[in-house]
């Protein structure tokens, strides 16, 4: 291959010509992305693609969009090779659950910082009630409704991962606030969804 150059106007042949073992000429659709210092980007892209379905592929694409296409050929082709089955959607789902988990600790931090909020602002019409009785309703209220925005910020966070059976028990507990009992077992369950997003 001594008279033979490639596009960059070197007398090696790119690494796509190397290893097909065929001349590499100014016009080889290849020799940009595929320099011949690094064979194992074109080997991989090969195994996976095939070079013919990547020179079609790169022959339809405008010339400043090959390099984008190539790159994301050789993404792709890593991918596969380290899941034969799914390749790179199996990273992007893993990384769309971790964005998932990521959201309902901080919905789970934003109702905390709420409740805290609500809290004192109680904390501070206490101190100018006019009657303990009064002071006691207020605070009882003003609890309910921290657990309820707390409870319901993180329902919408947590919905995808929710059944529909348990995004109804979830409603139909929002709807009987009124006691104390149901109080303390959203309490509860807010604790068991925190544990759950911070360890699965």
């Amino acid at each position: 291959m001594a008279g033979s150059g490639s596009s960059s106007g070197s007398s090696s042949p790119c690494a796509s010509c190397k290893l097909l073992r065929r001349r590499c000429t100014q016009e080889c659709v290849f020799a940009p992305y595929f320099p011949p210092e690094d064979p194992h980007k074109f080997a991989i892209v090969h195994k996976v693609f095939g070079a013919s379905n990547v020179s079609k592929m790169l022959q339809e694409l405008p010339a400043q969009q090959r390099a984008d296409a190539v790159s994301s050929l050789v993404y792709e082709a890593n991918a596969r090779m380290r899941d034969p089955v799914y390749g790179c959607v199996g990273a992007i789902s893993y990384l769309q659950q971790q964005v998932s988990q990521l959201q309902m600790q901080l919905a789970l931090a934003k109702a905390e910082i709420l409740c805290v909020q609500m809290q004192q602002h109680d904390a501070h019409h206490a101190a100018i009630a006019s009657s303990p009785s009064q002071h006691l309703k207020q605070q009882q209220l003003m609890e309910m409704e921290c657990e309820a925005a707390a409870y319901g910020s993180l329902l919408m966070q947590n919905g995808r991962l929710m059944n529909s059976t348990a995004a109804a028990h979830h409603q139909q507990m929002l709807g009987s606030l009124g006691s104390a009992g149901n109080s303390a077992m959203m309490l509860q369950e807010i604790t068991c969804l925190k544990k759950e997003s911070l360890w699965t």
